[in-house]
Formats: C-alpha cells, sequence, structure tokens
C-alpha cells in the first residue's frame, strides 16, 4: 500500500514521463507540481514508490520511470476520463457520418482512431453471431456472368462476380432474385447453407446446376462473414515510437499483420466501469510485452458487439486514448444502429 500523497507522485510521474520521455526526478516534481512540500519529502515518496515496484531507475542516479504495474495502478485509479473537446467529437461525427458501408465505417474509424491518438487503431469485425440477411441482390453483367451482392442487416455488404454454366435471360435472373429474397429475407446467417441447398429444386432441370452455381455464391458470402479479423491502421506510429522498445519493433508489427495475437487479446479483454479496459506491459503475451492495448467495445443491432481499440508503447497517454476508444465506439454504436 502507498499513501495518498506517493499516489500523487506516481501520476506525477506517469504524467511527465509520457510527455517528455525523460526519467523524472524529485526536483523535477516540485517544480512541476504543488505539492507544497521539499524535494527530500518527494524522494522519500518516491522511495516507497520503488519499494513497491511501481516506479524504477533506468540508469544509476537517474530519475524515475513508471513499470508496468506502476502504469497498471496508474490507470486503475483513474476516477475519470478526460473528455474529448468538443471539437473532438465535431470531428468524429462529421468524419464517421461520411460513410457509405460497413466496411467504410471500419476503414473511417480506425484512420480516426489514429489520429486521435497517435497509435496503432484497430478494429474487429463483428463476427457471425445473430447477424441476419438483409437482401440478395442479382446483377446481370453478361449471358453467362452475374454479380451477387450480399446485405446483412448490420450494414456489410460482400459481392462477387461469378461465372454461370450457361446463358440466362433478365427474366430468369428476375426470377431468382424474388425467390432467393423470399427464402433468405431476414433469415440468421447460420441458416443460409440449407436455405440454399433448397433453391435448385425448385427451378427446371436446365436451371438448376446455373442456380446451384448462385447458390454456392450465396453460402461463399456467409463464410466471408465467418472471418475474425481486424482493420488496423497508423503501424507508422508504431515505428516512430521504436526508442519506447528495449529491443526490436518488429515483432510487434509482424504480431499485428498476422493477427491472431490480437484476435485472442480482444475476446479476453474485460471492459471496466469506464467502459474500456487495457492491458498493459506484461499482461500480454511474450511479443506484446512492451506494449499497451486500451479496448472498448460497439454493438451492430441488438444482438452483436465487436472490439475496438488501440496498441502503443506501454509509455502512452492513458486518460487521452482511453476517452477516445470510448467515445468512437460509442459513436460508432449509434451509427450503425441507426442504420
Amino acid at each position: 500500500m502507498v499513501s495518498e500523497r506517493a499516489m500523487h507522485v506516481l501520476r506525477a510521474i506517469v504524467q511527465d514521463y509520457v510527455s517528455s520521455r525523460e526519467p523524472v526526478g524529485s526536483k523535477a516534481i516540485v517544480e512541476r507540481h504543488s505539492f507544497g512540500v521539499s524535494a527530500a519529502t518527494i524522494r522519500n515518496d518516491m522511495a516507497q514508490l520503488e519499494e513497491e515496484e511501481l516506479i524504477a531507475a533506468p540508469h544509476t542516479s537517474s530519475g524515475r520511470i513508471p513499470t508496468d504495474k506502476g502504469y497498471r495502478l496508474f490507470v486503475d485509479q483513474l476516477q475519470d476520463l478526460r473528455p474529448l473537446t468538443s471539437a473532438q467529437r465535431g470531428a468524429i461525427e462529421a468524419f464517421l457520418d461520411q460513410s457509405v458501408d460497413l466496411d467504410d465505417v471500419f476503414g473511417r474509424t480506425v484512420r480516426l482512431l489514429s489520429h486521435l491518438t497517435n497509435q496503432v487503431a484497430l478494429v474487429q469485425y463483428p463476427t457471425l453471431g445473430n447477424a441476419r440477411v438483409r437482401h440478395v441482390e442479382l446483377i446481370p453483367m453478361s449471358a453467362t456472368r452475374v454479380m451477387t451482392v450480399f446485405i446483412t442487416d448490420g450494414g456489410r455488404v460482400d459481392q462477387r462476380i461469378i461465372e454461370l454454366p450457361a446463358e440466362t435471360d433478365e427474366v430468369f435472373i428476375g426470377e431468382l432474385r424474388a425467390k432467393i429474397n423470399a427464402a433468405l429475407d431476414g433469415t440468421e446467417l447460420a441458416q443460409v447453407t440449407e436455405v440454399a441447398a433448397a433453391l435448385p429444386a425448385q427451378f427446371a432441370a436446365e436451371r438448376r446446376a446455373s442456380v446451384a452455381v448462385i447458390a454456392d455464391s450465396l453460402v461463399g458470402h456467409v463464410d466471408a462473414h465467418r472471418s475474425d479479423r481486424l482493420v488496423i491502421a497508423g503501424a507508422a506510429n508504431l515505428v516512430r515510437t521504436e526508442g519506447d522498445f528495449a529491443g526490436s519493433v518488429y515483432p510487434v508489427l509482424e504480431a499485428i499483420e498476422e493477427q491472431v495475437t490480437l484476435l485472442k487479446l480482444f475476446r479476453e479483454m474485460e471492459l471496466d466501469q469506464f467502459g474500456v479496459s487495457a492491458r498493459i506491459g506484461r499482461e500480454n503475451d511474450e511479443v506484446l510485452r512492451e506494449t499497451a492495448v486500451v479496448t472498448s467495445a460497439y454493438r451492430v443491432g441488438a444482438d452483436r458487439s465487436a472490439k475496438l481499440g488501440v496498441l502503443g508503447p506501454t509509455r502512452m497517454d492513458y486518460s487521452n486514448n482511453m476517452a477516445a476508444v470510448r467515445a468512437v465506439a460509442r459513436y460508432v454504436s449509434r451509427l450503425l444502429g441507426e442504420d
């Protein structure tokens, strides 16, 4: 346990180190913060913090920097998250409101988060869950080529072009389109395979091969929705902070690109009373042991949710980043809930 004043000293060390990347000494704390005590008293508090392994000296006779444990206590003791400015909130709304579909929403979201936090931004695609079919469109491209467009109730649009085994006409395509939507409208994605398999039997024998190809395409659309993946932006921000890593930053970049470790982490992280979660340093898997990850959840309709967040070095502005992640997640939820 540390005293209340020592806790304030820890906050000062975290804030000063995050802003300057320089170890923080007792004299600097006295000069920058209004503690009303001497540098000797601050040194006693710092000795208590060091004994509790909340701060450490990176070099002999230097100032102190927070440890992973110190950052964790700092985050856990946050009484509130610094609110975003009205300009920042306006920028979020104006930028995301220009989105045209779900892919565009997520692409804009990661670019926006990366800009707000100067970290790597990540958005998890919603998993299959209880998603339902909203509409299927068939667009003739030629006598033997059709584009299938698959739209879910969460606003995700997936399209592909397929080759048919025989020539078709617009009358047939129109009839097939009507039967597909009558069968699939409002159907859970998990049931599409079964419904699609029954489609060929509803048509004349000479049409069944073409219907079967289109039915397979519908199943392919569903499989595309099953993939748990991340949209990422701002990897260059991590390279710019390479000095915060004792070793090479490239294993972290590889983990970001491969996504497997991050997706596992996203699934494990539980939100706190602020609606956010932070995993710091050694709380993460080995490859991410020098990073911090901050996440929040967004909703797609009533039944599905996924996470978005940022990744960077442990020396990050936790209060600002947690507030930004939460604010963007809430706006994405509202945007996807409205459409």
